[in-house]
């Protein structure tokens, strides 16, 4: 299974997406910064992207990346446990 770091820009203040909030946690990703999530799969970045654009509006912004290498963080909303967890194979 690869792994993703999905990201996404709203593009009015305020606006919240529960739709696209509750799919991202149906395919069991985890929610490392606000808009930023983590996210094993077996399809490719083009399809999760293709699917997840169905959760947002047209003027928004969505950023699929396959992660393969190295990675430094520091004040995640989750524990170092949690998200090196969410990324094990």
């Amino acid at each position: 299974m690869a792994k993703y770091l999905i990201s996404y820009d709203l593009d009015k203040p305020g606006q919240d997406y529960p739709r696209l909030i509750k799919e991202l946690e149906r395919l069991g990703a985890t929610r490392i910064l606000y808009s930023e999530w983590v996210f094993r799969s077996t399809s490719s970045a083009s399809q999760i992207c293709d699917w997840l654009k169905s959760f947002i509006d047209g003027n928004d912004m969505l950023l699929v990346v396959a992660l393969t290498g190295e990675a430094a963080w520091t004040g995640l909303m989750v524990s170092t446990d949690t998200f090196k967890q969410s990324l094990a194979a």
